[in-house]
């Protein structure tokens, strides 16, 4: 989930600002109702703070028992939005080439390099970003995602890109999509998971349970041995020692626990690493120059 500032809103425009990724706004008026307005409307402008302007279209605006759903579409992207605070949960980027978001998803894609090999679990699987992106950069890997709103999926599906990543690629990697509770016992497999990325968020916040030491023992259960933790643990905090989700971490696992902040244009979000720190430049070796760099910014929260 990216966190969004609060433009204002007028009947002619719809003033955003601009992320390193792309537009993050606000969205119509309209889905800002208790009940969507669920036709497809026509195309408007975004105006920006450059004063440039992008046309995007609604492709879906719905309401379920889990969510307020809207799905953007731009020249050069689609968004989900969710909730009342109708903050981006995913991203899918058009054309050919290296589906980079330029936030926190770019970032869960590098795990597969210092973790065993096997199976790696998304919880919180949202329109899928973080999924297109690790079978993008590791094409043999087994995904397993777990979403609790079956509508969501459903859209994601027609309108993000969901169901390519249900196929399985030419090195055989395959993401398989559950729905349920990603914090109950039914997320358990024979082996465990060699990595789990944890991306779960409701009306902006992080779950209240990842508030609790007792969730984050049993997730670890839920890892092969020297298996890791990769979390959002989202933003507005000014240091890392404030943010409750990665003290929360820290007490769950002392001297096991690295962190990193991404920068103002990319999001801001707070994310967790758990177990040792890794050897910082054979990781780098191991990626993309784009996130070969970014890993280096990794540090203990034990030093």
């Amino acid at each position: 989930m990216i966190l969004l500032s609060g433009g204002s809103i007028s009947s002619s425009s719809i003033h955003c600002h601009i992320w390193g990724w792309g537009w993050g706004y606000p969205p119509p008026s309209s889905f800002i109702t208790k009940k969507l307005i669920k036709q497809k409307q026509s195309f408007s402008k975004l105006y920006c703070s450059s004063n440039s302007q992008v046309d995007y279209q609604v492709l879906s605006a719905i309401n379920t028992p889990y969510n307020d759903i809207l799905i953007l579409d731009t020249a050069d992207s689609r968004m989900l939005l969710l909730d009342s605070t109708h903050n981006i949960h995913s991203i899918f980027i058009k054309g050919e080439g290296q589906p980079w978001t330029g936030s926190y998803w770019d970032e869960f894609s590098s795990l597969p390099p210092i973790i065993p090999q096997g199976p790696i679990a998304i919880f919180g699987l949202g329109g899928g970003t973080a999924a297109h992106l690790m079978l993008t950069l590791w094409p043999s890997l087994q995904l397993h995602g777990w979403e609790i709103d079956q509508i969501l999926i459903d859209k994601a599906r027609q309108h993000l890109g969901l169901s390519h990543l249900e196929k399985h690629t030419q090195s055989g990697g395959l993401l398989n999509v559950y729905i349920g509770d990603a914090l109950s016992t039914s997320t358990t497999i024979p082996g465990g998971y060699a990595g789990i990325v944890i991306d779960l968020f409701s009306g902006g916040d992080v779950l209240p349970q990842l508030q609790q030491v007792e969730t984050w023992l049993q997730l670890n259960d839920k890892l092969m041995p020297n298996g890791r933790l990769m979390v959002n643990c989202g933003g507005t905090t000014s240091s890392w020692e404030n943010n409750s989700t990665l003290k929360t971490l820290c007490k769950a696992f002392p001297g096991q626990v690295n962190w990193k902040k991404m920068p103002k244009s990319e999001g801001e979000n707070y994310l967790a690493l758990t177990g040792p720190l890794p050897d910082l430049t054979l990781w780098a070796a191991a990626l993309p120059d784009r996130l070969g760099v970014s890993v280096m910014q990794w540090a203990s929260c034990f030093p």
